[in-house]
């Protein structure tokens, strides 16, 4: 699924194939660091997507960050996204951040309205215009929060 993700981004996300005709992605470190979780996504026993959690957050303060988030177009605006990524937050109680590159207006709408509807609209916003990683991010507590 990360191929078909990194497919999906790849008219924003600058990367190019590799030897093996594959875009490539580090996943080693989600099996070996504690700080990174990986979630495999379904709907009933059918694989739907999957959320990459780390730690490498942009803004001070920050505990989690999503790293990657993917749902299959098939699951697409039938809330899975939405119920899945309620979801991880609350599995992860702290202070979160998630980002989206300046490019993907699309998933900055997605994210905005996940989050609010998850904080019931207690977040920030930032759009990072330097630096190695550029693009919005919202700040927001997951604390005493339910992933309905």
């Amino acid at each position: 699924m990360l191929e078909l993700y990194q497919y999906e981004l790849s008219d924003i996300w600058d990367q190019d194939l590799d030897a093996n005709g594959e875009y490539g992605y580090a996943l080693g470190r989600y099996w070996q660091d504690k700080n990174c979780t990986a979630y495999v996504l379904t709907v009933s026993t059918q694989y739907a997507g999957f959320a990459l959690v780390d730690n490498q957050v942009k803004l001070p303060g920050g505990e989690f960050w999503m790293d990657q988030f993917f749902i299959l177009k098939k699951y697409r605006r039938k809330r899975v996204a939405t119920h899945a990524a309620k979801q991880v937050f609350a599995r992860h109680p702290g202070a979160w951040q998630v980002g989206q590159m300046t490019a993907n207006t699309v998933a900055q709408a997605f994210w905005r309205t996940v989050i609010t509807e998850f904080t019931g609209g207690e977040y920030s916003e930032h759009q990072l215009t330097s630096g190695w990683w550029q693009g919005y991010v919202q700040s927001f507590s997951s604390l005493g929060r339910v992933g309905a």
